[in-house]
């Protein structure tokens, strides 16, 4: 595998991720359980996996 099918990768990857924490905080609102250290931690990981999608972003390796 060359380096861009590895970068390739790891943005399919990193969405994959996001929306599958998306939808894990989803479930866990429609429970109302948005005060749980679950869905605290999920956020968190949300968060960081946007920032490193919006990097892919800013250098023009995504769509806006």
């Amino acid at each position: 595998m060359d380096r861009l099918e590895q970068f390739e990768k790891m943005l399919a990857d990193l969405q994959a991720q996001y929306a599958d924490t998306a939808a894990r905080m989803e479930k866990l609102k429609a429970q109302d359980k948005t005060r749980t250290a679950s869905y605290r931690q999920l956020m968190g990981q949300k968060l960081t996996l946007g920032q490193m999608l919006e990097t892919y972003r800013v250098y023009g390796l995504l769509d806006p």
